[in-house]
């Protein structure tokens, strides 16, 4: 702790905490300072996820939101321990230093990797990976017509029209004209004082 050196690394590290700090505060402080101040009821209301707070809280929430948030979080948080593995593993040192190191270690990440992979095939064999979990199986409609019906239908040449042919069209008579609709009262404007 003697060394200058060190005390001036430490150094480093202090200063970027404090203009971290500072930076952040002066921001936090202009926008209250210079951000405008119109409060209303719209604005002092309560806004959640863009739902209005209506009505209780007690509302029923689809766990499927939750077992796919854990689901992930669990992978993402596996695969993060991957990573310093590896530096660990293409270290030349260790390797050089003693040659089980890499055997141990290249074990060591398949049995990780192997629980990762019997979770993740838990998960999706119980189908919570799948939003909607998929019922196979094959429609069925019972109707009262014999399938031949259908084969004479698909079998029968049918004779095609051209789309812009014309047809004669028939046209309505015109409605008779209505007289104007008259009004239910008739507005009465008194004069004001000034033009008398």
């Amino acid at each position: 702790m003697d060394d200058p050196d060190q005390i001036s690394e430490y150094g480093k590290i202090l200063l970027m905490a404090i203009v971290g700090i500072v930076l952040v505060c002066a921001t936090i402080f202009l926008a209250r300072v210079l951000s405008p101040k119109n409060p209303n009821p719209i604005k002092l209301s309560s806004y959640e996820c863009g739902e209005d707070t209506i009505g209780s809280a007690w509302v029923q929430i689809n766990p499927r939101f939750y077992v796919i948030a854990l689901v992930f979080l669990l992978f993402d948080v596996e695969l993060i321990f991957i990573f310093p593995w590896a530096t660990v593993f293409g270290n030349a040192a260790l390797n050089m230093a003693d040659s089980r190191w890499g055997w141990l270690t290249m074990a060591e990440m398949a049995i990780f990797i192997g629980v990762l992979i019997v979770g993740l095939w838990y998960v999706w064999v119980r189908g919570d990976i799948s939003w909607i979990r998929p019922t196979h199986r094959r429609p069925e409609v019972q109707v009262g017509i014999p399938g031949s019906a259908y084969q004479n239908l698909n079998q029968k040449n049918y004779e095609i029209r051209k789309h812009r042919e014309e047809r004669g069209v028939e046209v309505m008579p015109a409605a008779p004209k209505r007289a104007p609709a008259k009004l239910g009262f008739r507005p009465k404007f008194g004069k004001t004082n000034q033009e008398e």
